[in-house]
């Protein structure tokens, strides 16, 4: 019989119900009913006020400072109108997590009473603590002013709680003195960046109409479901949201009888609560269902445009952990909760268009739309290949790298998956010949021939770390816990690094007289020679490759996140930010100050968990497990039995383990670096290792002690209690 507090958790699942969740009627009439959406601003505002935000909106450019207070006085009545009371500048500090700073629309008057108010410049403008957030060196306690900006993109709405409803408007956080704290501004930078050099190589492609070109998004939100009941009984999941100790149960994964199975009754009512709160919320969650491991499931929304997407992913985080505590469950976004079974991702589906041309990374059913595609496929092979290091460091967390390299998960390794088809097309423009694809026809450019490009134009690699998935490419080693925002700066900024390249060689072979079919294929030749290396289908698992990626690609195998993030501070790497203009030396300098303490600070807060529970949860419940099996021992001896006592002392040998294992950690841990450089090295070479000592003697003392002396909850329970 489990210990006492572990059959009062399990008594409580057991007698938990589903929580029943009210249908709140047609999708049609709960759909973005809680979002300022441009529906409701038209519908609100003055026709000439509607026309200008309209075109802040869908062209960029400032916002007419002379259309804020009537586009602040008509989002307050519409909030109040819903029972708002207050508003809040809702921003993504450098924490991948949401922060929120509330005001009451109230303005007290002279004679006691008071009005409601909210001015276009209380809507435009806020002004939060800029020395409070982590900021890498930026802001100081005595120089803390920071401003919060309406990121008119993306539309505020309201977030109904039980305690009331709050109208949210997403907003920029920046200093002072103007340097980026937040995730949003340099997505935007970004997103303008990669919009700039798209549109000049579509105007060397002979097009006269483009308009702008935005990158979107959609991320598949992996997470795992565990009862609270059992939170509360693991101090581990409570403040390093995974389990630091933790032995297999007898079934795992193993049968993949979880992955697409029947979602549990309780599961199923949590989901279609979380659903419909994220539809009044217009946020387009399309597909759910149970993941690979035991209590393991997934939410996926449709791709929306790249800025909207990453505010519409927080508060998917957000609304997931709250709607679980609603329904007994603790969400659990972290990369690895449970040692031995699958982790959880974020797939990143990342792709780029417009409304003129359509998606830019869709093979297409003309010549000239093919001979685009191919262009700007080839730039974001170069872009993989020239700054792959890069896209390894923005996702270095420390519960991100307990995933990577598992069977689950890419390796750290970036390399580009195109599938047969496109492969096989590369590789002929690689080698100067194109004779066409074996899977599809030719179609003449009156030089050159080019195939005919499939929708999905080969299978699908799941050890890929950056595959081709028919009209865009999907970033698999983004984390599950982690803004999208910081990959999407990445990959927009290494895009438009590489679009400017390819469009700097098409302009000058163009000026030297070539046709442009001719000059494309030379440029895209060059791309690949230079740059085809990154190009890997098969098994990104392998030894094989894994050496051969290293000693004969030249690409660089990162293992960890104190291997990574060191990458920021290359020069090469602050000149691609600083002359795409996505972030200045001194930003990106605060970036790695702030990743490298939050990597260090997990790691620490993980060692010195792993010492509490070690010393107040797991020793005294093995020794009072030794103290009964040693009774029972001399009890027996004294009745002249013969006794085994291998058991004993395999648990007292293991107990000698554990302190043993506690005092060299419990050494190391003070003895921590002040360098931020040597505090990673530090963390990834000696804590790691050493928790990992202490997790062995734990996990195996596990499976001797008296079920009844046990104090954790057991993997068993945890995956398959629900």
């Amino acid at each position: 019989m489990p210990s006492s507090a572990r059959l009062q958790a399990l008594q409580t699942i057991q007698d938990r119900a589903a929580t029943p969740v009210t249908s709140p009627g047609p999708l049609e009439d709960l759909w973005a009913s809680d979002v300022f959406s441009l529906a409701a601003m038209k519908s609100a505002l003055p026709k000439a006020v509607f026309k200008s935000l309209q075109r802040t909106i869908t062209r960029g450019g400032k916002l007419d400072t002379s259309v804020a207070d009537v586009v602040a006085q008509a989002m307050k009545d519409w909030a109040t109108s819903r029972g708002a009371l207050y508003y809040a500048h809702v921003f993504y500090p450098l924490t991948n997590l949401t922060a929120e700073k509330h005001d009451g629309f109230i303005a007290p008057q002279s004679d006691g009473s008071v009005i409601s108010e909210f001015t276009g410049k209380l809507l435009v403008q806020g002004e939060p603590d800029g020395s409070s957030f982590p900021n890498g060196g930026i802001r100081s306690t005595f120089e803390a002013r920071g401003y919060t900006a309406w990121d008119v993109t993306s539309p505020a709405y309201l977030m109904q709680t039980p305690n009331g409803t709050t109208l949210c408007i997403p907003t920029v956080f920046v200093s002072w003195t103007g340097e980026a704290l937040d995730k949003k501004t340099p997505l935007l930078r970004s997103n303008a960046a990669m919009d700039r050099q798209a549109q000049r190589l579509l105007a060397l492609l002979g097009e006269t109409e483009i308009a702008p070109v935005n990158s979107s998004c959609g991320a598949e939100q992996e997470y795992f479901l565990v009862d609270a009941a059992f939170t509360a009984l693991r101090p581990d999941l409570q403040l390093a949201g995974r389990t630091l100790f933790g032995a297999p149960p007898a079934k795992g994964q193993q049968f993949d009888d979880h992955y697409f199975g029947a979602i549990p009754e309780r599961v199923q009512v949590f989901m279609q609560d979380v659903e419909h709160q994220l539809y009044r919320l217009g946020v387009p969650a399309k597909t759910r269902h149970n993941e690979v491991a035991p209590g393991q499931f997934e939410i996926a929304p449709f791709h929306e445009a790249a800025n909207v997407a990453t505010d519409h992913q927080q508060l998917i985080m957000t609304v997931l952990k709250a709607t679980a505590k609603k329904h007994g469950f603790t969400c659990l976004l972290h990369e690895k909760p449970f040692a031995g079974v699958n982790g959880s991702g974020k797939h990143v589906n990342w792709s780029i268009g417009n409304s003129t041309q359509g998606n830019l990374l869709d093979p297409g059913s003309t010549p000239h739309e093919n001979l685009q595609f191919l262009l700007f496929c080839g730039a974001v092979i170069r872009g993989v290949h020239q700054y792959g290091p890069l896209m390894r460091a923005a996702i270095a967390t420390a519960s991100n790298d307990h995933r990577l390299g598992a069977n689950e998960a890419p390796p750290a390794i970036i390399s580009v998956y195109l599938g047969s088809q496109l492969e096989d097309v590369f590789g002929q423009i690689r080698s100067g010949s194109l004779q066409g694809s074996a899977k599809a026809a030719l179609m003449s450019l009156g030089v050159d021939t080019l195939p005919d490009l499939n929708k999905d134009p080969g299978d699908r690699n799941r050890t890929s770390p950056f595959a081709f998935t028919g009209n865009r490419f999907e970033f698999r080693a983004v984390g599950s816990g982690q803004s999208v925002a910081g990959p999407l700066v990445v990959l927009n900024t290494v895009l438009a690094d590489s679009i400017q390249w390819i469009a700097d060689q098409l302009e000058q072979k163009l000026q030297g007289g070539l046709p442009l079919e001719e000059a494309a294929f030379a440029v895209l030749q060059r791309t690949m020679e230079e740059h085809g290396a990154v190009v890997f289908g098969g098994d990104g698992y392998s030894a094989e490759w894994h050496q051969m990626a290293v000693e004969q690609r030249g690409l660089e195998n990162l293992r960890t996140s104190a291997d990574a993030l060191p990458v920021l501070q290359r020069p090469e790497i602050r000149a691609l930010f600083e002359r795409t203009g996505v972030l200045s030396a001194v930003e990106l300098e605060s970036r790695f100050e702030v990743y490298a303490e939050q990597y260090n600070l997990a790691i620490d807060v993980e060692a010195k968990l792993v010492l509490r529970m070690a010393r107040t949860q797991i020793y005294p419940a093995v020794m009072a497990s030794l103290e009964q099996l040693a009774g029972s021992i001399s009890m027996q001896e004294s009745l002249g039995l013969v006794v085994d006592r291998s058991l004993l002392e395999q648990m007292a040998a293991l107990t000698q383990q554990l302190l043993s294992a506690c005092e060299g950690l419990q050494e190391v841990l003070a003895a921590t670096p002040a360098d931020a450089h040597q505090h990673l090295r530090h963390c990834a070479d000696v804590l790691l290792p050493l928790m990992s000592g202490v997790r062995g003697a734990v996990d195996a003392l596990e499976g001797l002690v008296d079920d009844e002396q046990w104090p954790l909850p057991t993997y068993q329970e945890m995956l398959f209690q629900r």
